[in-house]
């Protein structure tokens, strides 16, 4: 491996940039995922083509990359293949977990509140009539209950990392070069897995790899050409042009709140440009993501002072501790959706309901990391 790539790495490890981001996007998915939730216009998509989904499924294929890129170049590429896949039992078992609880307590709420509309709102309508099924299919990760689609696909994705970082680590371009045209592919013949009782997948795995592809090309598969990467961020015409595309992405975001603002824009631009095109990841969402990340990167560097304030700090952990953090957030998204639905639907209460699950977040987050260092101290005790 070239010298240069293995610095990269290991200069890039325990970047709290990478916690930061993947706090926001976990911050930003809970208040998405409660309906008529005023909070939620505070999110990522409402400024711009690209949400939370996407930041997620980018900044998890950088953090990845990164740290099972390094246990190979110290320990070899078997050693990490297995570390790899130990992650992805760990998604699935925080899945399967997951999605008995949320079915099961989804309906227990609709049976005893007497809504039956619930199992439609949460897309386990067959869980009436075929529990079983829908749970069998459910492991599968073929069922599709609202919000864990997420989820399903890390688990996916997270599969064919070993393959992914064989690949940067050797041919960081062709690996690319392959992630692309496997994107292009898929939205041309229209490639995706199956769902049950119908359809594909909402998140179709063979067209957002791209994102999770691309995340780990700028870890380790371009980082041998990193000082070109830094060379392109100063050239003052990218910069116009990555400003103006942010500026047009917000402004027709807007234009979908605005009636005033959507006569100004011509048709021809709105139609081109569908918001709804989440499933197969329209280019101007990739492109939009990547403005975005170019200017993070250049406003923000590794050593940046806010990083260390305490503002900071619960986002950063929620970071640290996404899996939990995220799991959490789905059982507190429905637990606010339901306060809403049932109580008084003030703007009040919106915000009292956003920020107790935030809050409620967070402290599973210390939590967790709290007891993982207690495991540690065990472990350092047992072998002293």
């Amino acid at each position: 491996m070239n010298p240069c790539v293995k610095a990269e790495i290991a200069a890039r490890d325990g970047d709290l940039r990478i916690f930061l981001l993947l706090g926001i996007a976990n911050w930003s998915l809970f208040l998405d995922h409660i309906p008529h939730n005023a909070v939620s216009a505070l999110t990522l998509r409402n400024f711009g083509f690209s949400g939370a989904t996407e930041l997620f499924v980018f900044v998890i294929g950088y953090a990845a990359a990164i740290m099972y890129a390094k246990i190979i170049v110290e320990r070899g590429f078997v050693v990490g293949a297995t570390r790899v896949f130990k992650r992805v039992w760990q998604l699935y078992a925080a899945y399967v977990v997951l999605f008995v609880v949320y079915v099961d307590l989804i309906g227990y709420v609709a049976a005893q509140s007497a809504a039956p509309d619930l199992f439609a709102e949460f897309n386990i309508t067959d869980f009436i009539e075929h529990p079983i099924r829908v749970i069998v299919r459910g492991l599968l990760l073929q069922a599709k209950p609202l919000n864990l689609d997420v989820l399903q696909l890390f688990i996916v994705l997270m599969a064919f990392l070993a393959a992914v970082l064989f690949g940067m680590m050797r041919w960081p371009r062709l690996t690319m070069i392959g992630s692309i045209a496997l994107y292009l592919l898929a939205r041309r013949f229209d490639w995706n897995l199956t769902a049950f009782p119908e359809g594909g997948w909402y998140l179709n795995p063979f067209c957002w790899q791209l994102l999770f592809v691309m995340g780990a090309w700028f870890a380790v598969g371009g980082a041998g050409d990193a000082h070109l990467v830094r060379a392109v961020q100063k050239l003052p015409a990218l910069r116009v042009t990555a400003l103006i595309y942010l500026l047009v992405a917000l402004t027709i975001m807007s234009a979908g709140k605005s009636p005033a603002l959507a006569e100004m824009i011509p048709n021809s631009v709105l139609d081109a440009l569908p918001s709804n095109d989440k499933e197969n990841l329209a280019p101007y969402r990739v492109l939009h993501l990547l403005a975005m990340a170019f200017f993070f990167t250049m406003l923000i560097p590794r050593d940046w002072y806010g990083l260390q304030l305490q503002a900071l700090h619960p986002l950063i952990k929620c970071g640290e501790q996404w899996l939990a953090v995220f799991c959490s957030g789905i059982v507190l998204s429905f637990a606010g959706h339901l306060v809403l639905i049932t109580g008084p639907k003030s703007l009040a209460m919106q915000v009292l309901v956003s920020a107790a699950g935030i809050l409620g977040m967070t402290c599973v987050a210390y939590y967790v990391s709290w007891s993982k260092r207690q495991d540690h101290k065990s472990a350092v005790g047992a072998r002293s």
